[in-house]
């Protein structure tokens, strides 16, 4: 078995959610819920955010930027790259092999 690719932690799908808004740019909490809605359909509570962002920045994934406008802007690190890829180099397995397996088989009843 390879490497294995570091732990997002219990509510894996909010950091992963995070990582990928980040991957985009810099981003307060308010826009981030935004962009999640709108690239995956989740729809977060500010309280589920900013306790993913906590984990996260307790990793060191993401760094938190100088407030502006009292909006505190959140980037994610190069450490925060790499998890991201691993991550999705995992989902990318589950999902070939979730499609592979989900084919119907010839002549199997």
């Amino acid at each position: 078995m390879g490497r294995r690719a570091p732990e997002l932690g219990r509510f894996t799908d909010v950091a992963l959610l995070v990582l990928v808004s980040l991957a985009e740019g810099d981003k307060h909490g308010y826009r981030m819920i935004q962009d999640i809605e709108e690239f995956s359909g989740t729809s977060l509570e500010p309280g589920t955010l900013y306790g993913a962002l906590m984990r996260l920045e307790e990793r060191k994934w993401i760094e938190a930027l100088p407030a502006a406008e009292r909006r505190r802007p959140y980037r994610i690190t190069p450490a925060g790259r790499d998890a991201l890829g691993e991550q999705l180099a995992t989902l990318r397995r589950i999902e070939q092999t979730g499609t592979r397996r989900a084919r119907p088989s010839w002549g199997v009843a």
